[in-house]
């Protein structure tokens, strides 16, 4: 009798990124499909880790994180948001932002427990939450601007909502939450008892002058919240894998580290001490908004040359392009074509849906060196359908 193993994510296959940097990579195709630059990171925080290593913190490090590297978020949190925490019980430093989202839906969610995402959607929330049991209930961002329809919120909530899970600045489409939103969310959560996760990993990669409304602002939400975040996207070192959660909610941290602890129990010594030591030059994280601003800015005048239709963007690394004013086609056939005839790729944000909704929408990653930028838009600027 043969064994077999039952999937428990039967309808996931290769992502969306994975097939295309490898179309990218086989039509060598300017690659602005993936979420990561093409540019430099400091040299300074480079130096930093360099110096821990040469220091002798090369072995295993608290399982919640580096102590100096959780008080120094501490004080940057408290400076930034006016929210005092506590090291030892609000902080817990995990191997990226992804991992921080998969072990707080993991800590939480009993079977049958239902969670609310909005779509589009970073792409690993829904998996998530399916193989811990959970069952997702999907709600669509306003076309218009990808706004959250509270009304439908308040429509969606049953007695087995356990979770919203909310995401600014937005991937994949740059839209911010602004302050009605996060009061609309605490009067819901202190009214129902439900949790909320909070990705804010492109917390610093803001525009326009906007300030990040993060949970940690909302003393109250925050009791019911865990809020994620990455090194990785602010210091533009994703290989890195690095990111950290917060919470003043300390049941739901203590089992947060319940499943940390098997899984990976603690992360990389020498970078969190080079990060400690990073983290005490604010202007390093400070200053990164209107850095990346400048590659979207540039990014949109280049694009004005093309027939594509921008949509508004205020942070992340990314913008969102609508072609449906030129074609029916379908956008996963619409990146293949960009990227093998005119050798560009994208992300086509249907990917982003349960459902496939296809809106005519392609995501473009502009966190690249500007010569990276002038050559793909160069190659879009005869588009056709």
């Amino acid at each position: 009798m043969s064994s077999f193993i039952y999937s428990k994510l039967p309808q996931v296959g290769t992502t969306i990124f994975t097939v295309m940097s490898q179309l990218a990579a086989t039509h060598n195709a300017v690659n602005l499909g993936q979420g990561f630059p093409d540019f430099p990171m400091s040299a300074e925080l480079i130096a930093c880790v360099t110096k821990a290593m040469q220091d002798g913190a090369n072995q295993y490090t608290h399982m919640n994180g580096l102590p100096l590297l959780r008080e120094q978020l501490c004080q940057k949190m408290e400076h930034l948001y006016g929210t005092p925490l506590h090291a030892n019980d609000h902080i817990t430093i995990t191997p990226g932002g992804t991992y921080a989202i998969y072990t707080a839906i993991t800590a939480l969610l009993q079977p049958g427990d239902e969670v609310i995402v909005f779509e589009p959607c970073y792409d690993s929330y829904l998996p998530n939450i399916i193989i811990n049991g959970g069952i997702p209930v999907t709600i669509a961002l306003n076309a218009n601007d990808y706004s959250i329809p509270w009304d439908e919120v308040n429509d969606k909530i049953t007695t087995k909502t356990k979770l919203i899970i909310i995401n600014s600045p937005h991937n994949p489409t740059g839209a911010v939450l602004q302050a009605s939103d996060l009061q609309q969310l605490e009067a819901i959560v202190a009214q129902k008892g439900i949790f909320v996760l909070s990705d804010e990993v492109y917390e610093h990669l803001i525009f326009d002058g906007i300030a990040h409304q993060s949970v940690c602002r909302y003393p109250n939400l925050l009791q019911h919240s865990m809020a994620v975040f990455s090194f990785g996207k602010t210091y533009h070192c994703t290989g890195w894998k690095l990111g950290y959660c917060i919470s003043t909610n300390e049941q739901w941290m203590q089992e947060f580290r319940k499943v940390h602890q098997f899984n990976v129990f603690s992360c990389n010594t020498p970078m969190q001490a080079g990060l400690a030591a990073y983290l005490q030059h604010p202007d390093a994280y400070l200053t990164l908004g209107t850095q990346m601003q400048a590659h979207r800015d540039y990014f949109q005048q280049l694009m004005q040359s093309t027939p594509l239709q921008a949509l508004p963007s205020y942070g992340s690394y990314f913008q969102c392009y609508s072609y449906a004013h030129l074609s029916d086609m379908p956008d996963k056939e619409a990146a293949v074509y960009l990227t093998e005839q005119y050798g560009v790729a994208t992300i086509p944000v249907s990917a982003f849906y349960a459902n496939g909704t296809d809106n005519k929408v392609l995501r473009f990653c502009f966190a690249k060196q500007f010569a990276t930028l002038e050559r793909a838009v160069a190659r879009l600027n005869d588009l056709q359908f």
